[in-house]
């Protein structure tokens, strides 16, 4: 019985991908355009709106991992389609299908659904998959990074140039993409512990980074020793206008995003932590951000 992955053509479904071909775990994974290097998995065509894609790949399957969402958005209103109705069409076919177990990729940004359109998504959402009636378990990662990351890539060609521009004072936890998706695939199985939990996943640093910190880290893997500026709210909203005005709908700094960014703590809690025997980060922030580095070099990206 194959496991069932949306999003697997994104940034975290592809390491998802990697990982389970490493485990040798058969997927099935939704996609819009299938990707011609993967013949190992089954893809689906369609997307979170095409009811007959969802139905055919949830049939048959022993459990669903949704991973696909809309993280950034010209028009805010999108993230309520995508998050929260995609989400709801994803239960609806689980059911259907009669696929128990969901394990559903969330945001730490759902814990203040106040300061973003994304995060208020998030946690409504989450509100829809703990009402499911499924067997179900949240993973609210915080800063994913690593290979093919495009959010974080900005702070590396940044520190390229000696300079790293960080948000205001605050922390933050992150992970890397290979630990988080040993996490995703490690909940598949229904097991005590797991079941009806939210968790907050992170590299295992108590306490997280401090905005200063991981912008001088991000400067030691590029090599550099970088000045790593916060900048004030006002500088970020100015420069996400000229982000919009210089990629248009492609800009990656949107106001939304710079609402969540100002938060001063985004470090995971104790409380929310996985249970050792299920999974344990295996990647420290130091070595995971020289080795993304590295790959960035290696792709030609800096």
């Amino acid at each position: 019985m194959p496991l069932a992955i949306t999003g697997g053509t994104g940034f975290v479904g592809q390491a998802v991908l990697d990982e389970a071909a490493r485990q040798g775990i058969g997927v099935r994974t939704l996609a819009r355009r299938v990707p011609e290097d993967r013949p190992q998995v089954e893809w689906v065509r369609g997307d979170l709106a095409d009811h007959a894609a969802l139905s055919q790949l949830t049939e048959g399957s022993r459990a669903l991992v949704h991973i696909a969402g809309l993280t950034n958005a010209p028009d805010p209103a999108e993230f309520h389609t995508a998050n929260v109705e995609g989400t709801a069409n994803v239960i609806e076919a689980a059911k259907r299908a009669e696929v128990r177990r969901l394990i559903f990729v969330s945001s730490l940004s759902a814990r203040e659904p106040h300061l973003s359109r994304y995060g208020a998504s998030k946690a409504e959402a989450e509100e829809l998959v703990k009402a499911s009636g499924l067997d179900w378990t949240i993973v609210r990662p915080p800063a994913v990074y690593g290979p093919r990351d495009v959010d974080m890539f900005d702070l590396f060609r940044f520190a390229k140039w000696g300079l790293v521009p960080l948000p205001p004072v605050g922390a933050t936890s992150i992970i890397h993409a290979e630990d988080l998706s040993r996490l995703l695939l490690a909940l598949t199985p229904s097991v005590p512990g797991v079941n009806k939990h939210v968790f907050e996943p992170d590299d295992g640093r108590e306490g997280g980074w401090s905005h200063k910190e991981l912008g001088a880290a991000i400067g030691s893997a590029m090599g550099r020793r970088v000045l790593a500026q916060n900048l004030s709210p006002a500088v970020l909203n100015a420069a996400a206008r000229i982000d919009r005005l210089l990629r248009g709908t492609k800009a990656k700094l949107t106001p939304d995003r710079v609402g969540y960014m100002c938060h001063p703590n985004w470090v995971v809690r104790s409380s929310a932590q996985v249970p050792a025997e299920i999974w344990q980060p295996r990647i420290s922030g130091e070595a995971g951000l020289k080795s993304t580095a590295e790959w960035y070099r290696n792709q030609r990206w800096l």
